[in-house]
């Protein structure tokens, strides 16, 4: 059992709520309700927390569909506030894309609103609250939304790991207050004292020797970046961000996942009975502990199986022809020991001090949160190169809405097409891709604290 420390006492790392394993709503089922509920987050003994969850659920009810499905459901809001879904990582409709203030007023408490959209492609994705997201998503708001290949990899389970962590009061079991604390809006994010995965602070799977697993990761975290490592498994990176890669890749060294990144994994158990197996995660203190226990219980199989086939492509994974392409830059600048001398806020210029005296803390491209103005105006299937200078000490998980990208490498090639990528301090970074899919589009840092004190814009696309 893995032990952090919550204030002044020390318990077991993770969160206590309903297990995901529970049956899967089919597209066109019923409608997500977002409400308060009252779950034991922290282990036995220390008291229950109030979160809003969907449905009630932490996380929130698994939806699963087939790829080229159309999925509809209502989001029916039984909160005190308002609030609107967003469905990370899928190419959707622009009016689906549930960004408040952008492509859908916030549902009021006690309203309703209809999303409907074609699911184009397969893999793993998530949906989570995007209306004041900093707040909703750290007090529950999020699930998970698979798509499903035509016809399904070669494995023996299909297992779903949605990691998370919470902040809370160990004396109440309350989310610790303020949400908006300087300290964290200004440093690396809210970073909770209790993790878990699938809502569960003691999360184990079993399984037998050669046993083959799809293992779908997803962080769901407001801010934490997980360093991951496979003990008594050997596995592939299939897919990221549920974008297939070309080839399978040997996971030989540590799985890096920023917030809202997925990663799909096939993985075959070497352990044999009685020997540690599971998903380590990295301590702060550079130790490693078990996320996710694996007991080994008898034998799938005498041998290991070959590597597995890559998954099929989804549409439009082609690479990007840059050939007369439009260059923008893109300078991430402010937050603690790095600042900014100033920025656009609102309409006018602001030194530093200033924004802080407002609680706004960073900027992109020199603006500081989402204006009326967007940062690129886009021709539909004109190809982009970004250039992202992080001027930070700290890093960003940029997310951009509605298309994916593709990393531009040193060399002249294309990393893997993925929806959120980590841009870390001083580390030039350059991004590609093609202006697809009309709409407005939000790009803001998935650390939702930066996102909510200014490091969010938006890109139209005629």
């Amino acid at each position: 059992m893995r032990a952090l420390t919550i204030g002044r006492r020390a318990v077991c790392a993770g969160l206590a709520s309903l297990p995901l394993a529970r049956p899967s709503l089919a597209a066109g089922a019923a409608p997500l309700i977002a409400r308060k509920a009252t779950v034991q987050l922290a282990p036995d003994g220390y008291p229950a927390s109030e979160v809003w969850a969907y449905d009630g659920q932490l996380p929130g009810p698994l939806i699963r569909a087939r790829q080229g499905a159309r999925l509809t459901r209502r989001l029916q809001n039984d909160l005190e506030v308002p609030t609107s879904v967003h469905w990370h990582g899928i190419r959707i409709d622009n009016a689906m894309d549930g960004v408040a203030g952008l492509t859908q007023d916030p549902v009021a408490p006690g309203g309703r609103f209809d999303y409907d959209f074609t699911l184009p492609d397969a893999g793993t994705y998530w949906y989570h609250a995007h209306t004041s997201s900093m707040e909703q998503v750290a007090r529950g708001l999020s699930g998970p939304l698979i798509v499903e290949e035509p016809e399904a990899p070669d494995v023996d389970r299909d297992e779903i790991l949605m990691l998370g962590d919470w902040l809370l009061d160990p004396e109440s079991g309350g989310f610790m207050e303020p949400m908006a604390h300087p300290m964290m809006m200004s440093h690396g994010g809210r970073i909770g004292n209790l993790v878990g995965v699938n809502g569960r602070h003691d999360y184990a799977l079993t399984a037998q020797k050669h046993e083959r697993l799809r293992l779908r990761l997803i962080n769901s975290a407001n801010a934490r970046i997980f360093v991951l490592r496979l003990q008594g498994m050997s596995g592939w990176t299939v897919a990221l961000d549920g974008m297939p890669l070309t080839q399978p890749e040997v996971v030989e060294t540590e799985i890096v996942l920023a917030p809202a990144q997925r990663v799909d994994l096939i993985v075959d158990v070497t352990a044999g009975e009685g020997a540690p197996a599971g998903l380590l995660m990295l301590r702060d203190d550079d130790s490693w502990e078990a996320l996710v226990d694996v007991t080994i219980s008898g034998r799938s199989a005498r041998t290991v199986r070959g590597a597995p086939a890559a998954l099929p492509a989804n549409p439009k994974m082609d690479l990007p022809d840059l050939d007369g392409a439009r260059t923008l830059t893109m300078a991430m600048e402010g937050g603690a020991m790095a600042g900014m001398e100033s920025a656009m806020f609102e309409g006018e210029r602001l030194g530093f001090r200033e924004l802080v005296e407002r609680g706004q803390f960073w900027s992109l491209a020199g603006q500081v949160g989402r204006s009326g103005t967007p940062f690129a105006s886009l021709s539909r299937g004109e190809p982009v190169r970004l250039s992202l200078t992080n001027r930070t000490v700290f890093p960003h998980a940029m997310h951009l809405h509605g298309m994916h990208f593709r990393e531009v490498l040193p060399d002249g090639g294309f990393g893997p097409m993925r929806d959120t990528i980590l841009s870390l301090p001083q580390e030039p970074l350059e991004i590609a891709f093609v202006a697809d899919n009309p709409g407005k589009w939000l790009f803001h840092c998935h650390m939702l604290g930066h996102a909510a004190s200014g490091m969010t814009t938006w890109i139209d696309v005629a």
